[in-house]
Parts: C-alpha cells; structure tokens; sequence
C-alpha cells in the first residue's frame, strides 16, 4: 500500500515534524485543529484542514469520530498520531484500520499488551526483563520507602506522586487517580519502589518484518515533576556491557509482541548497583526522538511510514553513528514558582544560532522543533512545551556548549520561560560530568534573578524615546525639560517582588540617571548603549518600554513590569484573597465558609495545561469567602476566596 493523504491527529510541533517528512516524500498532508489552535503554524502548513470545534482536549482531539470524520471528508488514507492524546489508544487504532484507513503506529494489541503498566510489566517479567515489584496499601512497609506511584496509563509525569510516609498513601493515590482520569481517561495506578537517584535510559526500537532494529539509547534523567527537560544520546557514563545488555532487553521487549512500528522501551538504571528495571514501552513516537534522528542519521517519521506501507527498510536509509545530541525542551512555566506553567501571548520568538527547523538528514548545529511563532497565543488547554531546541556536535561537551549559547542569546518575550534554568542546567559542572539522575533538579534552587543593573536604565531611556517619538506638539522641546527644577521624576520598575526606582533627568544634552554613575552613549528605535560603571559598557535591546519591557543584553534577559504611580481601586483586593496563580479550570473545593484552616491546608485544586495545581491557605484563620465552584473557569489573578486570620 501506498500512502497519498496523511492526516495528523495531533497539534502543534509534532504535527508540523511529521508534516515536514511528508512534504519530503511527497505526501500531501491534513490538519485537525481546535479553535484554540486555528491561527498556529501547523494548520497553514496542512495541504488541507478541517476545525474540530471546541478548544479543550476532551472536545477536539480526543474525539476520534470527530478525527475519523475530517479523515473522510479530506479524502484522507493514513493517520498518523503524533504523541500523547490519541496515539497510545488501541480503539482508535482499531477504528481507523476499520474505517479501511493506513494506521502509522503498531497494531492495536501491542498498544494493549504495553497499554498498562501493570500487565505490560507481568508481559516482561515472563520474557526475561527485569522488573520493579508491585505494592499495593495492604502490601507495602516501612522498608519499602520511598514509594512512587504511577498512572497505568499514559505518561508525562501525571498521574505520579513519591509517597515517604505510608500514612500518606492513600491520599497521594487518590491525588494521583483524579490527575490520570483527567489526562487519559483512565484512573487506574499502581504503586512501586522509588529508586531515588536512577537514571531513566530509554532505547529506541522500530519493529519491522524481518526483525527488530534498535537504534541507540537516550539519557533522559534530568527531569521536573517526573516530566523530561533534558534529553540526549548516547547515555553518559554508561558501561559498554550494560549499554548492550540494555539494548538486547529492548530487543526482547518488544519481539515478545511482534511489534511494528517505531517505540520507546524504558528503562530504571541504577547506577551504583550497575542493573537496570523495565519501566513501560511507549507504542509511539517519543518527544525526544531529534537527538536519535542526529546521532544516528535517520528520519524516524519516514521508518515509521515505511513500516506502514509494509516496505521492508531500506539500511541505506540508516546513517552512520556520530557524535553526541542535547535536547531541551522550552516550556512556559516559572521554575522559582514551582513550575507554574503560564499562558498568554508570545511577543516575541527568537534563538539566533538555529541552524536548521525540522531537518531530518543533515546534522546541523542547532536545531529548533517549534509549533509556535512571534505573536502566538500560548492555551491554557495544552502542555507548556514552546519548542524542543537540540543541539549536536562531535562531542558531548560541544553540544553542550553550542546548546546552551543558542539559549542564553534567545529572546523570548512576553511569558516566563524555563530558559535561565536550561542554560544553568547545560553548564553546570556536575551534568557537564555526566553524575545525572532523576534527582538531579529535586533539591536545586531555582536560577536566582539576573542583577543587571543597566536594565532598569535601559527600560527607561526606551520609555522616555518612545513616549518622546510619539509626540505631536512641542516637539523641539528637550525631554524632562523643566523651566523650576525641583526632586527629578522617577519611574518604577518591578520583577517579581522587587521594584527599582529609577531617578532621571533630561535636558538639552539627553537623558540623565542623576543617582547613579551612568550615562547614555548611544541609543536608536528599540536599544540602547549604557556606560554603567567606570569604563565599562553594554548594550541592550528593549522591546515594549509602556506597561512592561523585555531588556536582552549580553547578561541575558530581564522582564520588568512598570508600576503605576497611583493604584486603581478596582485593582485592588482584600488581605488574605486567594488568587488563581493561573487561568484554569477549579478541579475541587476542599473547604466551605465558615471552615477554620492551617497555614498550608489545601483550600482547592485548579487544573490548567493538563496539570493540577493546590491553591492553599496562606497562613492560619478562617475561610470568610468562596468565590468559585468545581467547574468554574477562572483567570489569573481571579479572587478565589478569603481566608481571614490574625495575618489578615
């Protein structure tokens, strides 16, 4: 069989990797988008597209007849999944093979043989692969803590929770439930022994008619809240026999189901003991897969359609090994406010250096798989990912290097990314060592705040040539310009919880810093150059100077938000409002009015990008007020309720 038509049931940057391959093949390609997606690179990329109305997960792509329809209506003859939403559904697989269509991913019952963990890890237990014991409530001890559990199905770290103390079980896996039932329809979890610094080792496998191919391992240790930030290949500081052994137990994983198709076997190693534990097969594409497609030299998209038209694989399509790949992932979410994930427009998208998007045959430099440009708006209805940056080069210490100046110089602007702690992370020395493990961001401070003391200089000398520019009257007058010179005027800058005063002055010779022993050298539309101390300068480039200013300098990137000089009273709220950190939806209300809380007793849960977020009481006191209802849509910022006490 020959595939014409690919429609992808999937979003975002996934979507356009796969659109990219098929561009190359010469297959024509459709969209499915929901209205939240509809103004995204990915649907105008589509040879033909079809809206899937609604904007949360559960009304578009989650809807397979919704899917299965625009396949038909487009003429459509294959579908390929992507990752996450639908790829991991046996019954979706099953309805489109059905419906006389090409399926691009295994056959239904090897999703379900590796579908749940629980019996996926009995299937290789009796194959030979190691595995980690179940445990339940009844069954687990004292001597068996650190406890994790997990979700059944599904991935991405929800529906996970580390359980320290067996009093906690129980609740942490009711926690768990909810958090899984709402990302993949399944509650189901199980409980098993936390290995507390292993290393996650994923081996990647395409499944094909004469056998099974493994292609190599991936290190994807470093991880926030069981979610992959950093990923690469080959495994650092891994034995050659265990890298081999690795290989072999994924070999066997997947030929104990004849699978086809490209999939991810996972692996628990742990290092001080040299063995390792099976985790789960993914039946799908990972996210991490560009760093195997550059070390290795091949298009795992195009295997994978291979595999689908039942064409044997050509080896002269594989590569030859070489060299070393990193891969972030880019998120929008605040790792000093644990990880908040935000939502909003992205004003601005930039990482100078990218060599390449989506190349699937060279071995560029730096490498940017992205679903989002300047001026998208970033859901609340989806994961926080903006982009995968990955980097190869001859060495693990190049690509390292290379990666991590690719970040530094990004500019990203309009959301809190997670870039400062990526590039700390790339240079740290303990990972440029290899010493990773799942721990290893557990107990690290989040990057502190950048001090650089010529952005809140440079913010207001763009403010005052910006509001200078807009003029229409007087112009010939000098900015700051005063016939009775009294206290010089002043703007307020604010990042995070600090503000920063910034005295000037203007006249005939410029803009003035009279507090300070700095001056303007030179300035034009958008940047600045600044001496900020005795024969030192800089430079920096400032986009917005009106409520807020995103100022890149050679010292990275500082984003400050203007403070009124009188506040509006509707602006203002009560002490001890709760606000919503974010938009989202209210997933529980744990208390009522009239309830007397502890500081830090759970007052209710938000859910909002496919996670789920505890609003607690700030301190001691009594709830006077509730504002929402399960249910209910809120924005950030949103009173939530009130909780009045002694600190109130």
């Amino acid at each position: 069989m020959t595939i014409q038509r690919l429609l992808v049931a999937n979003r975002g940057e996934i979507a356009r990797r796969v659109f990219a391959t098929c561009r190359r093949l010469g297959i024509e390609t459709v969209a499915v988008h929901s209205d939240a997606d509809a103004g995204l690179s990915f649907v105008h990329e589509a040879d033909h597209v079809v809206r899937l109305p609604g904007n949360t997960p559960a009304e578009t792509y989650l809807r397979a007849d919704l899917v299965l329809e625009a396949a038909r209506r487009t003429g459509a003859d294959a579908v390929h999944p992507g990752y996450g939403f639908l790829s991991e559904n046996a019954d979706f697989a099953r309805a489109v093979l059905d419906a006389g269509l090409t399926w691009v991913g295994p056959a239904p019952e090897s999703i379900e043989s590796m579908g749940s963990k629980i019996e996926s890890k009995k299937l290789m237990e009796a194959a030979g692969v190691p595995v980690l014991g179940n445990l339940t409530p009844d069954t687990a001890t004292e001597a068996d803590l650190p406890l994790l559990v997990k979700a059944s199905a599904g991935g991405g770290g929800r529906g996970m929770r580390i359980v320290r103390a067996l009093v906690d079980l129980p609740g942490e896996i009711d926690k768990a439930s909810a958090e899984a039932a709402s990302a993949f329809g399944d509650g189901t979890v199980f409980v098993e022994p936390y290995v507390e610094h292993g290393r996650h080792v994923e081996v990647q496998v395409v499944g094909h008619v004469e056998g099974v191919l493994v292609l190599g391992e991936r290190d994807c240790s470093v991880q926030r809240r069981h979610q992959k930030v950093v990923e690469e290949t080959p495994a650092p500081l891994l034995p050659d026999a265990t890298r081999a052994a690795l290989h072999e137990a994924a070999r066997a994983a997947a030929a104990a189901i004849d699978y086809r198709g490209a999939g991810t076997v996972e692996f628990l190693y742990d290092a001080d003991a040299d063995r390792f534990f099976f985790l789960e097969m993914n039946t799908r594409l990972q996210v991490e897969h560009p760093v195997t497609e550059l070390v290795h030299g091949v298009d795992l998209v195009e295997l994978q359609l291979t595999v689908a038209e039942e064409r044997p694989l050509d080896v002269r399509a594989i590569g030859e090994t070489y060299g070393h790949a990193i891969e972030v992932r880019l998120y929008a979410e605040d790792p000093a406010a644990d990880w908040q994930p935000q939502s909003g427009t992205l004003d601005l998208f930039e990482i100078p250096g990218v060599t390449a998007e989506f190349d699937l045959l060279n071995r560029p430099g730096v490498r940017l798989d992205t679903g989002f440009v300047s001026g998208d708006e970033v859901s609340t209805h989806y994961d926080a990912m903006l982009a995968k940056v990955i980097a190869w080069a001859p060495t693990r210490d190049q690509a390292a290097r290379r990666l991590a100046d690719a970040l530094a110089k990004a500019r990203l602007h309009g959301l809190v990314t997670n870039r400062d702690l990526l590039v700390d992370i790339l240079r740290d020395p303990v990972f440029l060592s290899g010493e990773v493990s799942t721990h290893f961001l557990v107990d690290r401070p989040a990057p502190s705040a950048l001090e650089d003391p010529g952005a809140a200089l440079a913010a207001t000398h763009a403010l005052l040539r910006d509001t200078d520019d807009r003029r229409t009257v007087q112009r010939g007058i000098p900015t700051g310009w005063r016939n009775v010179r009294s206290a010089p005027p002043t703007v307020t800058w604010r990042r995070g919880e600090d503000e920063q005063v910034v005295a000037w002055s203007g006249g005939r010779d410029g803009i003035g810093f009279p507090d300070v022993d700095a001056e303007v050298l030179a300035d034009g539309p958008g940047w600045v150059r600044l001496r900020v101390e005795q024969d030192v300068t800089t430079y920096a480039v400032v986009l917005g100077a009106g409520g807020s200013a995103d100022v890149d300098s050679p010292r990275g990137h500082v984003r400050l938000t203007r403070v009124p000089r009188f506040t509006d009273p509707a602006d203002a709220v009560g002490s001890g409002s709760l606000l919503a950190p974010m938009p989202g939806t209210v997933v529980s209300v744990a208390v009522e009015v009239g309830t007397e809380v502890a500081a830090g007793q759970p007052v209710l849960v938000l859910e909002a990008m496919k996670m789920q977020h505890t609003v607690s009481a700030p301190h001691a006191g009594t709830v006077t007020q509730i504002e929402v209802r399960p249910g209910a849509q809120v924005a950030a910022g949103e009173v939530l309720a009130v909780v009045e006490g002694e600190e109130s």
